[in-house]
This record gives structure tokens, sequence and C-alpha cells, in this order.
């Protein structure tokens, strides 16, 4: 299991201590250190069937200082991607990495909920 996340960031730390809380073994990266490239991406977004738009970190600072709320529609997928591999503050975070399952932010129900089989493997 890999968790990618913002140490500074509050929600990450709250994933974090959840995830010790509930037992689960995992391996952190930090996002601004080490962001996740085009093809890692792509991988992700495939793997976890969300909308391209729940990569984004749409409540941050550069999402806002870029204007990217009035831009993303007009950009393909391909560009969002591309965009999203240059600045690890763009990507919404954290990111839960299973073999099953990729989740993006943190939300405890949608977490308990996907991860309940993870425990016992």
């Amino acid at each position: 299991m890999l968790f990618i996340h913002y140490p500074k960031c509050s929600t990450c730390k709250k994933a974090k201590k959840w995830l010790e809380e509930q037992g689960f073994e995992f391996e952190e990266r930090d996002i601004k250190l080490e962001n996740p490239d085009l093809e890692e991406l792509q991988l992700l977004h495939r793997k976890s069937g969300l909308p391209l738009k729940r990569f984004f970190n749409t409540s941050g600072m550069l999402y806002r200082e870029m204007q990217l709320k009035d831009k993303l529609s007009d950009m393909s997928e391909s560009e969002q991607l591309e965009l999203l591999a240059t600045d690890g503050m763009l990507v919404k975070r954290p990111i839960l990495v299973t073999e099953d399952v990729v989740l993006t932010g943190f939300r405890e129900k949608e977490w308990a909920e996907k991860l309940k089989t993870q425990k016992d493997n």
C-alpha cells in the first residue's frame, strides 16, 4: 500500500493517523518531493475509475493562482494529466494506492468501505 501525501497537510495527517489506527501497513511518499509523473498519473487515473477532476487539488493555492477552475474544461485529458505531472501541489492528496484501489482525498467512510478487504490480505 502506497500513501502519497504532503506532510504539512492536515487532511493527510488525519488520513495517516486513521490508517495507523486501523492497523494498515503502508509506504509513504512526499508528493512535493516526488510528484507522480505523467505515466504514473495515467495509471492511477485509469485504475481509480474516478473522473480526472478528482485528481486536482481544487482548494490549493496553485490551482487558484492558475485559475484552473475556468481552464480545465477547455483542456484535453492529456493536457490535464501533463499539467498534474508538473507540480505535486496541483494533485489532490492524499492518494492511497493498493493492488486494487486508488483513492484520492480522505473521506473516512469511503476509505473504510474500499479498504475493508485489504486488511485480510
